[in-house]
């Protein structure tokens, strides 16, 4: 998968010079990934709603006007030249979401201000007894009759149909679900899914065919696969954060079995994406095992077991696994450096240098932890002196992606080229 994305098959680059750029940007990315020395050190901004804003659009424009959102994120890139970039797909398709009445985010010009970048809505929209032995017994049927229902209000009326599984049998049982699916508040629930599934298909193509532009230019587009750990699923989207917390003490046999029911289905969800789209990173957003959500006796139970067991799947495809570790991680660095070597990028928000350097130095590479407080408030020096130091501790032999912490959205101009052009500067190796 790494030399298919480094050879980038299919795509017609705009001059002998791009194809060399993108080949030379690729092969910079790998040597760090294997813990090899690069030519320097790559630098790949994790942008988020940024090329939006600085460009003098707001969110909600590029969430629903994909051509302006093109025009944004290709100018973003036009300025900054970074060693690799993820497509405005990170905008969203606010269509889409609009016609699901999806409930999970607050849309930007709808929910809240037309400036601000859309805000996820964490609630517990099952109960325990709701969801643990419907889940673990049938998956898809949980999806479609419990949780779509309570999180698209368009589709709530699937809550009333039966489950598929009762459409065998004598005649009677087909023709009877059938005609359940024929009635008026069904077939409006259906033809949002097909006015919105249409919609979706526009989007994804406007994505796709940005993403080949900017690889014809001589520049690999980021992670474009994408899973998540089996305990954030249930915490971020079905339970929440405190009916996680209560499961782990009341329910937690339970707990441990929908997070073995769900670790195939993650895995094949990363694995389909990264390989349909030839890109073999796959993102991983990681957020209930930060320090402070629980001990790590708790961490080692209920946490790192599945999120090992995705990675290695991830790793057994031929892909490279990239979990960012939101929120600080220090007390985790310990649990989390056993996986094999030179398989994966660890993206950390806030870390301990010296420590992750001591325990994981030898194991993966690093990306990130330059605070978003730093590019939005402070200056273009201060800036070059922090990546400075994070060169100089994490990146003496390779091993380091110079990023942020996570997405960042409103950031100094000059800051963000403060990163960029010091990062090609002073990080090359001799």
């Amino acid at each position: 998968m790494l030399q298919i994305w480094q050879s980038a098959p299919g795509i017609e680059f705009k001059s002998e010079e791009a194809k060399q750029a993108y080949r030379a940007r690729v092969k910079r990315i790998i040597d760090v990934i294997q813990l090899k020395i690069p030519d320097r050190v790559p630098i790949i901004p994790s942008f988020g709603m940024f090329p939006a804003i600085d460009n003098g659009f707001s969110c909600e424009e590029v969430m629903f006007d994909y051509d302006k959102a093109h025009k944004a994120w290709m100018k973003t890139l036009s300025d900054f030249e970074p060693d690799s970039f993820v497509s405005s797909g990170y905008a969203l398709s606010g269509p889409v979401l609009k016609k699901l009445d999806y409930r999970q985010l607050r849309l930007p010009g709808y929910n809240i201000s037309a400036n601000h970048v859309y805000q996820f809505v964490e609630d517990e929209y099952v109960k325990a007894e709701e969801f643990y032995d419907s889940f673990i017994e049938d998956p898809s049927d949980f999806m479609l009759r419990t949780y779509l229902p309570r999180t698209c209000g368009a589709l709530n009326p699937l809550s009333t149909i039966r489950p598929l599984t009762e459409s065998f049998g004598y005649y009677i049982a087909l023709l009877n679900n059938m005609a359940i699916l024929g009635t008026p508040k069904i077939t409006d629930a259906l033809r949002s899914i097909l006015d919105a599934s249409e919609e979706a298909y526009k989007w994804m193509n406007a994505c796709i065919v940005e993403a080949i532009e900017i690889m014809s230019m001589g520049f690999p587009v980021s992670a474009s696969g994408g899973t998540a750990a089996p305990f954030d699923i249930i915490g971020d989207f079905f339970r929440g954060t405190r009916g996680i917390m209560v499961d782990i003490y009341r329910v937690p046999d339970k707990l441990i079995k929908a997070m073995d029911k769900l670790l195939p289905i993650l895995i094949k969800l990363g694995v389909d994406q990264a390989k349909q789209t030839g890109n073999p990173i796959v993102g991983i957003m990681l957020h209930k095992g930060a320090d402070g959500f629980m001990s790590d006796e708790q961490y080692r139970y209920f946490y790192w077991p599945t999120l090992k067991k995705l990675m290695m799947g991830i790793i057994d495809e031929g892909l490279v696994p990239m979990p960012l570790f939101e929120g600080q991680n220090n007390s985790r660095l310990e649990s989390i450096c056993d996986i094999p070597r030179g398989k994966a990028i660890y993206w950390f928000e806030k870390i301990d240098l010296y420590k992750a350097r001591e325990i994981l130095g030898n194991t993966v590479c690093f990306k990130g932890n330059v605070p978003i407080s730093l590019l939005c408030i402070g200056t273009a020096q201060e800036v070059k002196d922090y990546v400075k130091k994070l060169i100089d501790v994490m990146g003496k032999e390779g091993k380091l992606i110079v990023d942020c912490g996570a997405w960042f959205d409103e950031a100094k101009h000059e800051n963000i080229k403060a990163m960029v052009e010091f990062t090609k500067e002073y990080g090359v190796y001799h």
